[in-house]
């Protein structure tokens, strides 16, 4: 069973940025800005569902919150698709259709938008699907 790490940094204009990457991965997805602003709700449930206190999202964290497979494949999916989006209505959509399905058709999302040549047309196609981009 994979494992998920999230890390806290500060991004270059000095807000929050949010690192997630499979354990023992060098593949990293980072977002911040308005599309972390848009997951927070989603994130800060994520996290206390682990054991998590919200109040441990800050920039003071220095060791990487720790996520099993499917909770770190969701937020995998939403880093992988929020990012290049910039229409807050749109993320909220995307945001409850990734929350909307099942483990496995997860499954399937994370794997097409991980791997192969056709990974940025898969991510481009689930956004569309899910808010109409």
């Amino acid at each position: 069973m994979r494992q998920f790490e999230l890390r806290v940094s500060q991004h270059q204009t000095g807000g929050l940025a949010l690192e997630l990457s499979e354990k023992d991965s060098k593949k990293t997805i980072r977002i911040w800005d308005l599309p972390l602003k848009v997951l927070t709700e989603t994130l800060l449930n994520t996290l206390k569902k682990q054991g998590y206190r919200s109040t441990e999202l800050s920039l003071k964290r220095k060791a990487p919150f720790t996520l099993p497979e499917a909770p770190g494949v969701r937020l995998a999916i939403l880093f992988f698709t929020l990012k290049p989006m910039s229409k807050p209505g749109r993320m909220e959509e995307v945001v409850a259709g990734v929350n909307a399905m099942s483990d496995e058709e997860a499954y399937y999302w994370y794997a097409k938008c991980l791997n192969g040549p056709q990974s940025r047309r898969t991510r481009k196609a689930l956004r569309i699907l899910l808010a109409e981009e």
